[in-house]
């Protein structure tokens, strides 16, 4: 069988980085069992309610729903259950330093394969309060009228 190439994303967390300022993002690796990988390949996840926990030098992902694989029989698995991430005792030790610290919480941004195996970008995320979701929804409409505005000079139409 030929090995896969390339990034095959099967979910992402939009609603993160809407609710969480990002400060510093890591790649893991992830536990699973056979099922799962199975129902990844559909491109089945939902990312929506995941958190990153470290308990005594592991980091486990909670809460994120990989639904049981249609075709599975008796040996199928728990759609929520906690799953080992895979990282380095390093990164563990940083985020765990950085969470207690500052008060930061850990979130899944996306679940992709790379290369054949499957990962998931975490981010260490501050909360923003509404006041900052304000003020980044009129950034991003600033920039998009000014953007707007310069492809209507450019092409020459007046305002």
């Amino acid at each position: 069988m030929a090995k896969e190439q390339g990034q095959k994303i099967v979910a992402q967390n939009k609603k993160a980085r809407h609710d969480y300022a990002i400060e510093d993002t890591f790649e893991a690796g992830l536990v699973l069992q056979g099922t799962e990988v199975k129902s990844l390949r559909q491109g089945r996840a939902s990312l929506v309610d995941g958190f990153v926990d470290i308990d005594r030098g592991e980091a486990w992902l909670l809460g994120v729903h990989i639904p049981e694989y249609t075709q599975g029989t008796w040996t199928n698995h728990s759609a929520r259950r906690k799953r080992k991430l895979l990282l380095n005792r390093v990164e563990i030790d940083k985020i765990e330093r950085r969470v207690n610290e500052k008060g930061l919480t850990v979130v899944p941004l996306s679940l992709y394969f790379k290369d054949g195996r499957a990962k998931v970008e975490i981010a260490l995320a501050k909360g923003k309060k509404s006041w900052d979701k304000r003020n980044a929804i009129a950034e991003r409409t600033a920039d998009r009228e000014k953007q707007q505005a310069l492809g209507r000079h450019l092409k020459g139409m007046s305002d």
